[in-house]
């Protein structure tokens, strides 16, 4: 099943964002590698700076994809404010459908 994380960025946290962006790089190929991450990118404000993310997961549960969102580097970083994590069907365009 798939699960789409819904990251908001707290309040000018731009700086912990690009202090801990290579870390969670690695973290995001590494989850790539292992057949976990469908993708991935940043959300922007009206600068066109990042202000959230949003990444796509494979998962067995909930409780799964909860994991794997916690292990974020930008998660233990305390860089966001919310995370909505939900179930998500990929309809049009889905390249393995």
């Amino acid at each position: 099943m798939l699960f789409a994380f819904l990251c908001q960025d707290k309040p000018g946290a731009l700086q912990l964002r690009m202090d801990t962006r290579t870390v969670h790089v690695e973290w995001l190929n590494s989850i790539n590698a292992a057949g976990t991450l469908v993708f991935a990118g940043p959300f922007l404000d009206a600068d066109g700076k990042p202000n959230g993310s949003l990444v796509v997961v494979k998962a067995e549960t909930l409780e799964d994809a909860k994991a794997i969102s916690a292990a974020d580097p930008y998660a233990k970083a305390g860089l966001f404010a919310s995370v909505d994590i939900r179930p998500w069907n990929w309809v049009f365009n889905n390249p393995e459908a």
